[in-house]
């Protein structure tokens, strides 16, 4: 099959790309021209939120299936709607699993679980493009499939509650430097290898029983933040981080910019039923253990001493949280 993927080289998209190159499947991408595009790939050169530049772009590309890795708000889903919407087999919106009610109602939680994120504005826009693509599946009859990650890492992430996508929180362990976890650390969490999800999401390409459906897919492994910090540590080789247990209300008070990212997903325990992507992929398994994935990451760390990304804004805020939790009990 032809299948076009808008964000082809992100984190989660690129392992999801590779495997269907792999099965035999020809991979388009569109692209602003910024990040590289593999040479085994079509590249689509195009701003994706202008329609008259879309579809100059795509004359002549004609996929059977549109993966959709960047829809962040309606007027993304609505320029792919107006693109394919008479044209393609299948539309696989990739939305997240913090477009759910938070905290959730209960556990393990499935895809039936209500959406209604009252925190983060994230998790509300992916519900709003959600709707808006039910609607016209109900409506037009457009072949859409949702998908709904939860925290999805590769090997140049390090998974933590502030932002996974550099390597801030390596430097700031072998620094010796404070990092921070909510409440007592003992929340549960799951992280998921996008080399496993991306079993599960090509299974579902072209799968026309998914259509009209959505899934959530993530590992079956269920972590406390507590241990994936230490595993984090002893892949690094840190025998003493040094971690701030902070109550959840305190953080998100003091520093509102953290009320989204914990209140509306990473405070809240994240345990999800993956029987439903298994009975219509059944291939999909979560294979990767977190031990084994953070040691990936370190050894792509490792390897890579030219892209250790320290993003400074992240940085700082674990500074400045840590200050201001310590002068709070110095006080």
């Amino acid at each position: 099959m032809r299948v076009l993927f808008i964000g082809g080289t992100g984190n989660i998209s690129t392992d999801c790309a590779a495997l269907l190159h792999e099965r035999g499947h020809e991979i388009a991408v569109v692209t602003r021209g910024r990040s590289a595009v593999p040479a085994a790939y079509r590249a689509v050169v195009a701003d994706r939120r202008d329609l008259a530049a879309m579809r100059a772009a795509l004359a002549g590309v004609e996929p059977d299936v549109v993966a959709n890795f960047l829809g962040y708000e309606v007027g993304d889903v609505a320029v792919d709607f107006e693109l394919f919407k008479s044209r393609v087999r299948q539309y696989l919106f990739i939305s997240t699993t913090a477009a759910y009610v938070k905290p959730p109602r209960r556990l393990p939680v499935t895809e039936n679980e209500p959406l209604g994120n009252p925190f983060w504005d994230y998790g509300q826009k992916k519900e709003q493009c959600e709707r808006w693509l039910c609607e016209r599946r109900d409506r037009d009859g457009f072949p859409l499939t949702i998908v709904r990650p939860s925290h999805t890492y590769s090997p140049r992430w390090f998974p933590n509650i502030v932002a996974s996508a550099s390597c801030t929180l390596a430097a700031r362990l072998e620094a010796g430097k404070p990092v921070f976890l909510p409440d007592d650390g003992e929340g549960l969490w799951t992280l998921t290898a996008t080399s496993d999800f991306a079993v599960g999401s090509a299974g579902l390409v072209g799968n026309e029983k998914a259509i009209g459906e959505a899934f959530q897919i993530t590992s079956d492994e269920v972590l406390t933040w507590n241990r994936i910090l230490a595993e984090t540590a002893d892949a690094l080789g840190v025998e003493s981080p040094q971690i701030l247990h902070i109550p959840t209300d305190w953080l998100c008070a003091k520093f509102p910019e953290l009320t989204g990212p914990l209140k509306g997903d990473k405070a809240c325990p994240g345990v999800f039923d993956n029987s439903k992507i298994k009975r219509f992929v059944p291939d999909f398994r979560s294979r990767k253990a977190f031990r084994d994935g953070i040691r990936e990451s370190v050894a792509w760390y490792r390897a890579h001493p030219d892209q250790r990304i320290v993003n400074p804004t992240y940085d700082r805020l674990f500074d400045d949280v840590a200050a201001a939790w310590r002068g709070r009990i110095g006080a």
